[in-house]
């Protein structure tokens, strides 16, 4: 059977790939999170795109849910063995980009204003 990828970073973007999963992932290693504590450590993620990335992280099987039915609602979230593998693949990359974030910053500076304040934003019109 040959592989639908072309290498193992698009296997990976296929399913991490995003603005918002990797963070989610990344804060979600240090520890078992309720919904809201996530929202405020990822940030500027609205509760729609974070409910909706959850659900996918949840049915792509790197994300746990546990319900405990309680009145108030409590729900929290944790990985699933392979997200804590994803996680610590993660490491080398958060490590690369604390040791280079002055360059990166600069490269964020640099973009255009088109991408109305996104940093993700990738001006393709050049």
């Amino acid at each position: 059977m040959t592989s639908p990828f072309t290498c193992g970073l698009d296997a990976v973007l296929q399913v991490m790939g995003g603005k918002w999963k990797s963070l989610i992932v990344y804060h979600l290693s240090r520890g078992t999170l309720r919904y809201g504590t996530l929202r405020r450590a990822i940030g500027k993620v609205s509760d729609k795109v974070l409910a909706q990335q959850l659900k996918e992280l949840i049915a792509d099987g790197v994300v746990l849910r546990h319900d405990y039915g309680e009145v108030p609602l409590k729900v929290e979230y944790s990985l699933t063995p392979f997200g804590i593998s994803f996680a610590t693949a993660l490491v080398q990359l958060c490590e690369w980009g604390a040791q280079h974030s002055s360059d990166l910053a600069a490269i964020v500076a640099r973009r255009p204003a088109s991408n109305n304040g996104d940093p993700h934003a990738i001006d393709v019109s050049r």
